[in-house]
């Protein structure tokens, strides 16, 4: 089983990585690079990872639109972690056994959700757009 000095050790390995312990068993994950921050919650018997995409704009009719390609999205390109919505905030998550988490596994979700939201803001940002007048995104 992974434990909360493991998953500290293996956030150390990952260079392109800063991790700063904000509770016990409670880490925000930025990228040097500048994308948003990942929070990865140590929880036995799990490991949640979970990162705030963007607020989106109050409940319009292109919301159908979005909601639609988040789940195209979901189904065919994001390989780890789901996107979900948590009132209007979108958020890319994954849950992740403790039981059996590598390094390797462990790296590939944090990849795969930077990844996702990097590769898919334009996107989303323009259906988000398209629904919210002149506002945009906040």
């Amino acid at each position: 089983m992974l434990t909360r000095e493991d998953l500290e050790s293996d956030l150390l390995r990952m260079e392109d990585l800063e991790a700063e312990e904000l509770e016990e068993g409670m880490y925000l994950v930025r990228d040097r690079t500048g994308g948003p921050p990942i929070v990865i919650n140590h929880s036995p018997p799990l490991l949640l990872l979970r990162m705030k995409v963007m607020d989106l704009p109050e409940a319009s009719p292109a919301d159908a639109e979005l909601f639609r390609t988040l789940l195209e999205l979901n189904a065919a390109d994001v390989v780890h972690g789901a996107y979900g919505l948590e009132e209007r905030e979108l958020i890319l998550s994954d849950t992740l056994e403790l039981e059996t988490l590598d390094f390797h596994e462990l790296q590939a979700s944090i990849e795969s959700i930077q990844l996702a939201a990097a590769g898919h803001m334009e996107r989303i940002r323009a259906l988000v757009g398209a629904g919210a007048g002149s506002g945009g995104v906040r």
